[in-house]
């Protein structure tokens, strides 16, 4: 039994089988209950295949995390918002299908690949040094959402916390706790979100009138903890340290303490750190890490309903930036009660 089938005992087009079992409206309620019937009686159950070939959609999204370098499962920031955009899709009916880039990195095609596995759409997770078949795909038919990444194709659309903001909010914070000396550390020059960071960080301590020290601005090759375990490392053996410092991750911000741990020197006490993204670990940590918050749920959310409207034609891409807040905790030296007496 097939919908060809059905159609021909309902005396019907297959069109109309189809736009039936997907609840489509503009099929008269006589015509419905005769194909329903049909349906009950021959204990037709398309197959998911039968069922993309007749209404030209999968229900499956494809999940790709973009780079050479890619955080792939194992950057808890990113695992968290992907969790949080999974039960969203699974609640507008969709599944998810991961696409891997170990093979074809300098000249794969993930345009094809989609178009093979019949994906109705994609999320693209941010990485670094980015393939020419992230930007092919961003300007194809296929509606995209970047998380951490600005698309800019006609089917496509971006979220992502306001990093300039975030930086800040980091500044601010040090400032009226009394440092006066920042540093820095970031990923790699080819990371957007690490320059942006970085640019939102000069340009706030420049506008409180303060000195911007090159020297304190170090990076890693990643936004790991062994890259800021490195990058604090190498600020030590220059022999000459801030009184505070902004990691542009969790991650470098615990790589950043343990080589200063390492070396006998205490945090806050002879220099306050503040991380980026608000991870699992951060509670955890001797001592706890000052950070700023992005709200990873409320990103993933955001991200399902951005594909969901682009892949049913009801919005035309665009972009969504989300507020960061700073969540105080021991390894910046103070808390906000300090600076504003009740």
């Amino acid at each position: 039994m097939n919908i060809k089938k059905i159609a021909e005992m309902a005396g019907v087009s297959v069109s109309t089988v189809s736009k039936i079992m997907n609840n489509y409206t503009d099929v008269s309620e006589k015509t419905k209950q005769r194909v329903l019937e049909i349906i009950e009686q021959t204990g037709y159950s398309p197959s998911n295949s039968a069922k993309t070939l007749a209404t030209r959609k999968s229900n499956l999204i494809g999940v790709i995390f973009a780079g050479e370098f890619n955080v792939d499962f194992t950057h808890p920031f990113f695992v968290e918002v992907l969790n949080s955009f999974k039960k969203q899709m699974g609640v507008l009916g969709y599944d998810l299908i991961f696409f891997s880039n170990e093979k074809f990195i300098s000249g794969g095609d993930y345009f094809s690949r989609c178009l093979h596995f019949h994906v109705d759409g994609c999320v693209i997770i941010s990485g670094q040094k980015m393939e020419t078949a992230i930007r092919d795909l961003d300007m194809s038919s296929i509606p995209c959402i970047g998380v951490d990444l600005e698309l800019k194709g006609k089917k496509s659309g971006y979220v992502m916390s306001d990093n300039f903001q975030i930086s800040s909010k980091v500044v601010e914070h040090f400032y009226l706790l009394g440092y006066r000396e920042l540093g820095f550390i970031g990923s790699t020059s080819d990371s957007d979100i690490s320059n942006q960071r970085e640019a939102g960080y000069i340009k706030a301590i420049e506008g409180f009138g303060l000195n911007v020290n090159e020297k304190w601005f170090v990076h890693g090759d990643d936004f790991f903890e062994p890259s800021g375990y490195t990058a604090m490392q190498q600020l030590i053996q220059s022999g000459s340290l801030p009184k505070a410092i902004f990691a542009a991750s969790d991650l470098l911000a615990l790589g950043a303490i343990r080589a200063l741990k390492e070396h006998g020197l205490r945090i806050p006490e002879d220099m306050a750190v503040i991380g980026c993204d608000d991870i699992e670990a951060c509670k955890y940590t001797s001592p706890t890490l000052t950070t700023i918050r992005q709200n990873k749920q409320r990103l993933g959310v955001l991200a399902a309903h951005m594909l969901f409207d682009l892949i049913n034609n009801q919005s035309e891409g665009g972009s969504f930036v989300v507020e960061p807040a700073l969540i105080v905790r021991e390894s910046c030296g103070s808390s906000l009660s300090n600076y504003f007496p009740q």
